[in-house]
């Protein structure tokens, strides 16, 4: 059986170029190697205040991004984390097994913690929600970035504690990292990881910045007192343009510094923002022009059918916990399975506008439409008669 790999990233703030290398880039060269689901995880995003439209904004322009940086809908899938609702499930069910001790240990909750005044539950009980979104897939590797990794261990500590209690229930990831750029460092402070949450205009280059400001972030990147390049006494923010520059060409370390040893400052910030443009125009075009909306959707539909199908998967042979809730869930999506690969959802099967990504129904009155998710109820077909 072919392993499964499964990583994730928030749709908040903008892409940079810190993400494409430490994420992106990575899982494009996985994907054809494994069973892949990659996760755009919205319910992680409102760890903090998010306004809807943004948000499903961000959603969109997120997995139009995925696709633009060689993410193949052919073979991988894209998820929306709150369409699938066993992601929300489980990690109930995973914090009733979990001790506060261990959450308190985690460093980035601590980091965050200190910088607000408020600090909501959601934030603290993060590191669980992620534990679900991998554990609940079976996923045998979850490519994470560096600051990510005490997370993942926890992962493995939660699964390690449930099958303990309940028996060989979940299966312990591993990790895999990329050889270089697994951790881009602000440019205004090479010190701190590139953030998307970070507000300073120097910090980060975004993927869909214009040309003209991704020069200008890049020429006011932070070197040292230098005058040129020297790789047996730079600082690190000279290394981490450096970096940049060959996680970008995948260039070896002798070709690096027998090209850009002695290189003045002006004309290696010049040669990255030239390389950073090249890669932000190939990203725009793609998140313009590659798909229809009603192809773009049909996209994201499939990646979530075929999550579903996975977790009913699991539910039939006892792999994964079996709860009333989640196979009624899975019966009432049956249809989703009974139409052809090739037949798409329309738009008159919908019953709405085919857009990329559904909205919330706040005038029906039911209360359960997912304000903040990709999906609604009103974007599943309506049920065949003859489904069982």
């Amino acid at each position: 059986m072919i392993p499964r790999v499964l990583s994730g990233v928030q749709p908040s703030g903008d892409l940079h170029i810190g993400n494409y290398l430490g994420a992106l880039a990575n899982w494009v060269r996985i994907q054809y190697d494994y069973e892949s689901i990659f996760c755009i995880v919205d319910l992680h995003a409102i760890t903090v205040y998010q306004k809807p439209d943004e948000l499903r904004a961000k959603i969109r322009e997120l997995a139009a991004l995925f696709l633009a940086a060689g993410i193949d809908p052919k073979h991988s899938r894209i998820v929306v984390q709150s369409t699938v609702p066993a992601h929300a499930e489980l990690a109930w069910l995973l914090t009733c097994v979990t001790p506060m001790g261990w959450l308190e240990r985690m460093t980035q909750f601590k980091a965050k913690a200190a910088a607000q005044e408020s600090v909501g539950d959601g934030l603290f009980q993060y590191p669980v929600l992620m534990a679900a979104d991998i554990l609940l897939y079976q996923a045998a590797i979850v490519p994470v970035g560096e600051d990510q990794m005490q997370h993942l261990e926890l992962t493995r500590d939660i699964a390690q504690r449930f099958n303990s209690l309940y028996g060989e229930t979940f299966t312990m990831p591993a990790t895999k990292l990329p050889d270089f750029g697994a951790r881009v460092m602000g440019l205004d402070d090479p010190t701190a990881k590139m953030s998307k949450s970070a507000t300073g205009a120097g910090h980060a280059v975004a993927l869909l910045d214009p040309p003209d400001r991704i020069r200008k972030t890049i020429m006011r990147a932070t070197t040292d007192s230098n005058p040129a390049v020297d790789f047996e006494a730079m600082g690190p923010g000279v290394a981490n343009l450096l970096q940049i520059l060959q996680a970008f060409s995948g260039w070896t370390n002798d070709q690096m510094r027998a090209h850009f040893t002695g290189l003045r400052y002006g004309d290696l910030k010049k040669t990255v923002a030239e390389m950073v443009e090249i890669a932000s125009a190939l990203a725009a075009d793609g998140q313009n022009g590659q798909f229809t909306a009603a192809e773009f959707r049909d996209r994201l539909d499939n990646g979530r059918k075929v999550a579903i199908q996975i977790l009913e998967f699991f539910d039939r042979h006892g792999v994964t916990i079996r709860r009333g809730d989640l196979r009624r869930m899975n019966k009432h999506r049956l249809d989703l399975f009974r139409r052809p690969a090739d037949e798409p959802p329309s738009a008159a099967s919908l019953g709405r506008e085919a857009s990329p990504v559904g909205r919330p129904d706040f005038k029906s009155g039911g209360g359960r439409e997912p304000v903040f998710g990709g999906f609604d109820s009103h974007s599943l077909p309506p049920r065949s008669r003859n489904a069982g």
